[in-house]
C-alpha cells in the first residue's frame, strides 16, 4: 500500500503475527491516524483490516535482531510516523536498548534499559517486588537449589534471551523462551536437561497455590500512574495457566496497590501488563511477571473501555489531559481459538499441582460464558476479514 501524506500523523505497528496488535490499528485507525502495520510475514490476518491503512515488510528478528532493528528505524524516519508501538517482546527490547536511536525519529513509551533488565529478568524483578514489599514467590536460580522437597516449578529466568543479558547470544541474536516445567515433589530433574532445554540456568521458584489469575494493565509517565486496568483470568491457554483466554474486568484495590508499589520501586515508564495469582490460603496477590509491552488480552480491555492503543498514541503526543482511564467492570471477551486450546488442554496436559477438570463441566462452562458474555477478541461484525483470514490460515497449517 502506498505512505501516508507527510501532513498525516502515522503509527508503526510491528505486528508479527501477533493478533493482538489488532486493537491498536482498531482504534487509532478509527480516529483518523494513519496506521502501518509491519510484519516479517507475508499473510498476516490483521492486513486484512479495514483499519490497516499500509504494510511494511520487515526482516525476522529471529533470523537478524539488528536487521530487524534497522528496518524499524527506515520506517519510523518517515516524516509522516509520530510513534512506534511495542507488540511483542522483541519490541520493548529493542526500543529500549536503542531508545535514543529510535526517539529521534518517533516517539517512544518504554522504560530505560536498565529498568526494563529489571523486569526481563526475574531473579532481579524477584528482587524489586521484595524491595516493594509485595508478595512474590521464593525464587532462586537452578545452580544455588540444592533442596528440592515442596512444590516447586523450574521457569526461564528471561523473558528473551539477548545479548544484553546473556553472553552466549551476539547483538545480533534473540530468543524468546517460555518453558514452564512442574517438578514433581522430592523428584531431583536433570539439571543438565533444562540448561539445554532452556538454553541458559532458569530459576527455581516456589509454586503458589492459587484460586485465581488477574491481570494488572498500566500505562506510567516517568513512574506517575496515567490510567490502570484490572480483569480476573477465568481460563488462560491452558488449564495449567498460561495466557487469558477468557477474562472479566474487575476492580480490587488491593490489587492496585501492589501493583502501583511494585511500579514506583521501578520508577516505571511506558506500557505494563502484570499477572499474578490469588493465594488460595492467603487470599494475597502474588507477582507471576512483567510485560513492558501490549498484551494478549489487549482486545477484551478495549472492549471494556480501557483503550490502551488510544492512550499511548495521547501520550506519545503530549495530550495526556485527554485520556479519560474510567472502564466498565464486569465485561467478559473470549479468544476464540484459545477456547478450543483451553478444551484440548484438558485432554493433553498434565501437572502434579493442578487437578485435571472434567471434559464435559469444562465444555458446559465455556458454552455458558460464551452465552452470558457474547463478546469475542477479533470477531467483529463490522470488520470481519482478519478473523476469517486467521481461521483460514489455521485450517491450512492444520
Amino acid at each position: 500500500m502506498p505512505p501516508a501524506n507527510d501532513d498525516a500523523p502515522s503509527v508503526l505497528v510491528p505486528t508479527g503475527v501477533a493478533p493482538y496488535s489488532y486493537p491498536c490499528l482498531r482504534s487509532l485507525g478509527r480516529r483518523g491516524v494513519h496506521t502501518i502495520a509491519a510484519s516479517e510475514h507475508d499473510h498476516v490476518p490483521v492486513f486484512s483490516s479495514r483499519f490497516c491503512d499500509e504494510t511494511a515488510r520487515l526482516p525476522s528478528p529471529d533470523a537478524d535482531l539488528l536487521a530487524y532493528k534497522n528496518a524499524l528505524l527506515d520506517l519510523a524516519e518517515r516524516e509522516d510516523v509520530q510513534a512506534v508501538i511495542p507488540i511483542r517482546e522483541y519490541d520493548a527490547y529493542l526500543l529500549s536498548r536503542y531508545r535514543e536511536e529510535f526517539a529521534e525519529r518517533a516517539a517512544v513509551e518504554v522504560p530505560p534499559m536498565e529498568t526494563l533488565e529489571r523486569v526481563h529478568d526475574r531473579v532481579k524483578l524477584a528482587e524489586a517486588a521484595e524491595s516493594a514489599g509485595v508478595p512474590v514467590p521464593e525464587t532462586r536460580t537452578l545452580d544455588a537449589v540444592e533442596d528440592w522437597t515442596g512444590d516447586l516449578l523450574v521457569k526461564s529466568r528471561y523473558n528473551l534471551l539477548a545479548d544484553q543479558y546473556v553472553d552466549t547470544h551476539a547483538p545480533n541474536e534473540c530468543e524468546e523462551v517460555n518453558n514452564v516445567t512442574h517438578v514433581h515433589p522430592d523428584e531431583e530433574p536433570d539439571r543438565d536437561e533444562l540448561v539445554a532445554e532452556m538454553n541458559h540456568t532458569p530459576i527455581v521458584q516456589e509454586f503458589v497455590p492459587a484460586s485465581d489469575e488477574y491481570m494488572f494493565a498500566a500505562l506510567y509517565d516517568e513512574g506517575e500512574p496515567v490510567a490502570t486496568f484490572q480483569h480476573r483470568q477465568i481460563r488462560g491457554n491452558s488449564y495449567t495457566g498460561g495466557g487469558g483466554v477468557y477474562r472479566e474486568s474487575m476492580y480490587d484495590p488491593e490489587l492496585e496497590a501492589v501493583a502501583r508499589d511494585l511500579l514506583a520501586e521501578l520508577d516505571w515508564h511506558g506500557l505494563a501488563c502484570i499477572e499474578y495469582m490469588e493465594h488460595d490460603e492467603t487470599g494475597e496477590y502474588y507477582l507471576t511477571e512483567i510485560n513492558p509491552r501490549m498484551w494478549q488480552s489487549l482486545p477484551s480491555t478495549v472492549q471494556a473501555g480501557a483503550d490502551f492503543p488510544l492512550y499511548y498514541w495521547l501520550q506519545s503526543r503530549d495530550r495526556r489531559e485527554e485520556i479519560d482511564p474510567d472502564f466498565e467492570i464486569g465485561v467478559g471477551s473470549h479468544l476464540l481459538y484459545g477456547e478450543l486450546g483451553y478444551l484440548a488442554s484438558v485432554l493433553s496436559d498434565e501437572s502434579p499441582y493442578v487437578e485435571r477438570p472434567s471434559l464435559s463441566e469444562t465444555a458446559l462452562e465455556i458454552g455458558e460464558s460464551m452465552l452470558r458474555q457474547p463478546r469475542f477478541d477479533f470477531l467483529r461484525l463490522d470488520d470481519p476479514r482478519p478473523f476469517v483470514s486467521g481461521v483460514l490460515q489455521t485450517l491450512t497449517k492444520g
